[in-house]
């Protein structure tokens, strides 16, 4: 995997990968290698051409692997997989931005923190303060968070994705296109567990959809975080990440919890970073990884605000550069970090904050 700083790994969610292109349009141009085998399938979507993976010894081989690995019936599990489709949109649409995109942070805030995720939010919140009351009780994770990464993943269901999340995750197991690092396996193994997931909750697997690499519902988790973290939040005996507003505040709660939130810790603060260029280049060598003391912070030459000196963990001098204005600067904390395990980047990870504080002070000043 690759250092944070340069990647975004495809887990739970993708949404914060499509923000990515606020930094620059994200590429269409690049070619996918082209499938090994086709077959047209029914015109169901009015395609002219649908390339299908049925015909494709090494996907039913893969089916019937898979089915052995997870004790599933390899009829089923080979018979869907022939009915998943190539998808030349997903292949273009994981493709990175052109090589040398400045990254804006001003600009990646406005497409999150803004008027209509705002509303969203409130009515979000109070329909279900109920929930977002139990997820902060028994996992420490505050309702401004999971409200923030909710409406950052899916504006709260609004945009969960369109492709069928079979053919995403097929297309990125069996065509990745060339031009990048190849992550053939890692969708691959996502593939896998979206099986065992259809399999636990009793769904054909033709029917879920989702984004371009197969992230699904309101919170975006990839099947293996799906598998791994999402809980039965209302205790109807399943797990609905699409419709059940419980069930994904829970899930959200959850994997927070499990990657390192601490209950009542604060997520950052304000700081001045070293005018000397040695000092901050040893205070941002660590990049997102909380490493540094309050005390090693100053004397490095950082100037944090007050409220941080009672503050008894590890931070780290988290750079956002502003295209071709100056960088902002923040000193992110334990919990800061923990919302980057959701996406591996500051960007996204001080988006989720900011939008769930929007959020939360006009619910806080409504009657």
């Amino acid at each position: 995997m690759r250092h944070p700083k340069h990647f975004v790994p495809f887990r739970r969610t993708i949404a914060a990968v499509l923000a990515l292109s606020a930094f620059s349009t994200v590429s269409l141009t690049a070619c996918a290698k082209p499938p090994k085998a086709r077959t047209v399938a029914a015109q169901d979507d009015n395609a002219p051409d649908v390339v299908t993976y049925g015909q494709r010894e090494d996907v039913m081989r893969f089916g019937a692997e898979l089915a052995a690995r997870q004790n599933l019936d390899p009829a089923w599990v080979q018979g869907k997989l022939a009915e998943s489709r190539f998808v030349p949109n997903v292949a273009k649409f994981i493709m990175p931005p052109p090589a040398g995109t400045a990254k804006n942070w001003a600009a990646y805030r406005s497409r999150f923190v803004e008027p209509i995720r705002i509303r969203a939010g409130l009515a979000f919140w109070r329909e279900n303060e109920k929930w977002l009351v139990k997820a902060s009780a028994m996992y420490g994770v505050p309702a401004e968070i999971v409200v923030g990464v909710i409406g950052v993943e899916s504006i709260y269901g609004r945009q969960m994705g369109n492709f069928r999340v079979i053919d995403a995750l097929a297309t990125l197991s069996f065509d990745f296109p060339t031009g990048r690092k190849d992550r053939s396996a890692f969708f691959r193994d996502e593939l896998e567990q979206f099986f065992v997931m259809a399999h636990s909750e009793d769904l054909d697997p033709l029917a879920p959809k989702g984004s371009y690499a197969g992230a699904m519902g309101m919170g975006q988790f990839m099947p293996s975080s799906w598998n791994k973290y999402a809980v039965d939040f209302d205790g109807d005996g399943h797990i609905d990440m699409n419709r059940s507003t419980a069930d994904v505040i829970g899930s959200v709660a959850h994997f927070l919890a499990e990657n390192g939130w601490q209950r009542d810790k604060p997520t950052r603060f304000a700081v001045e970073p070293p005018v000397d260029t040695s000092d901050r280049a040893t205070l941002l060598g660590p990049d997102i990884l909380p490493t540094f003391t309050v005390q090693q912070f100053g004397e490095r030459g950082a100037a944090l605000e007050a409220r941080a000196a009672d503050y008894d963990g590890k931070l780290a001098l988290v750079e956002l550069q502003n295209g071709a204005a100056a960088p902002s600067y923040i000193a992110g904390t334990e919990n800061f970090y923990a919302v980057t395990r959701y996406n591996w980047s500051s960007y996204y990870a001080l988006a989720v904050i900011e939008l769930g504080e929007a959020v939360g002070r006009v619910h806080r000043a409504q009657p």
